[in-house]
């Protein structure tokens, strides 16, 4: 006897896909910009300078109201000095005038022999020179080169880590087949036409 029943199972069918994980590097870019700052010639000269301060010569010409009234008070003053010393000289001489002499003779040789100034009003215009002063010349010379600036803008680089990936796919589904390889069956068992009845004997 044989079996009347055939049974057959498929297994599952799985397709799998694996992604490593990585890690990518960006690299930065980098910008430059240059610029340039021109440089010059600069010359500065002082040439010299001549003071001259002619307030005391011209006071001496014609002086103003307030030093006129100063210069001839201490003109006034400086007379008095020398009158008040001619006539202390001039009494001396009187007092050493001897009998017989004559006034006039003792004045004369006392004169020459105490050389008495005589002012004869000879006076020198103006009688103080202008006063000079100066300042001494100057130059500066500045010279500046070009110059270049440069000016770099960097992004930074950038690490950019890919995890891993897994893919699970079915492709087939699993199956249980159940075939039955027999011959028909027939109910009653007389209705099949390969019938063969079998004898029971008691």
């Amino acid at each position: 006897m044989y079996p009347l029943i055939e049974i057959k199972t498929v297994p599952i069918e799985l397709e799998m896909k694996t992604t490593n994980a990585r890690l990518e590097y960006a690299r930065g870019t980098a910008e430059m910009e240059i610029s340039r700052s021109k440089g010059g010639l600069s010359i500065k000269s002082r040439p010299i300078k001549l003071n001259i301060d002619t307030f005391e010569a011209r006071n001496s010409v014609s002086p103003t109201p307030f030093r006129s009234v100063v210069q001839n008070a201490q003109k006034g003053q400086q007379a008095a000095y020398d009158a008040t010393a001619t006539y202390a000289q001039q009494g001396q001489l009187l007092l050493k005038a001897k009998i017989g002499q004559e006034l006039v003779t003792q004045f004369a040789q006392d004169a020459q022999t105490r050389n008495i100034k005589m002012n004869v009003g000879l006076k020198f215009l103006p009688t103080t020179g202008p006063e000079i002063t100066w300042d001494p010349g100057e130059m500066n010379i500045r010279y500046e080169m070009d110059k270049l600036n440069f000016d770099w803008r960097m992004n930074n680089a950038k690490f950019e880590f890919i995890p891993g990936d897994i893919e699970i796919t079915v492709k087939q589904q699993p199956d249980v087949i159940i075939k039955y390889v027999g011959g028909p069956l027939y109910v009653p068992p007389s209705a099949d036409p390969n019938y063969t009845p079998t004898d029971v004997e008691a």
